[in-house]
Order: C-alpha cells, then structure tokens, then sequence
C-alpha cells in the first residue's frame, strides 16, 4: 500500500468513528427524550382526574 492509500485509509477510519459517535449520540439524546416525555406526561396523566386545589 502506497503511503497516499495508508492516509487515505487513516481518513475513512477517522470518519467511520466520527459518525459512529455521533450516532450514539443521537441515540442517547433520543433515550433521554423520551424519558422526560414519558416522566413529564405521566405526571400530568396522574394529576387528571383528582379534585381541583381550593384554597
């Protein structure tokens, strides 16, 4: 393998990583959504329904 084929297959490995971190980026960023949506409407779903707050 010439010396430009190695940097060149150094670059796509760079890269192949690069994207493969910022995948599971997303992906964590999408888990942590969801749980909030799911914490932040479940409590809203376990309010309805009790009497309202009288003062």
């Amino acid at each position: 393998m010439t010396e430009q084929e190695e940097q060149l297959a150094q670059d796509r490995a760079e890269i192949a990583a690069r994207v493969a971190s910022f995948r599971e980026t997303q992906r964590k960023f999408e888990r942590e959504r969801e749980e909030y949506y799911a914490t932040t409407l479940g409590n809203a779903w376990s309010g309805f329904g009790r009497p309202a707050f009288r003062t």
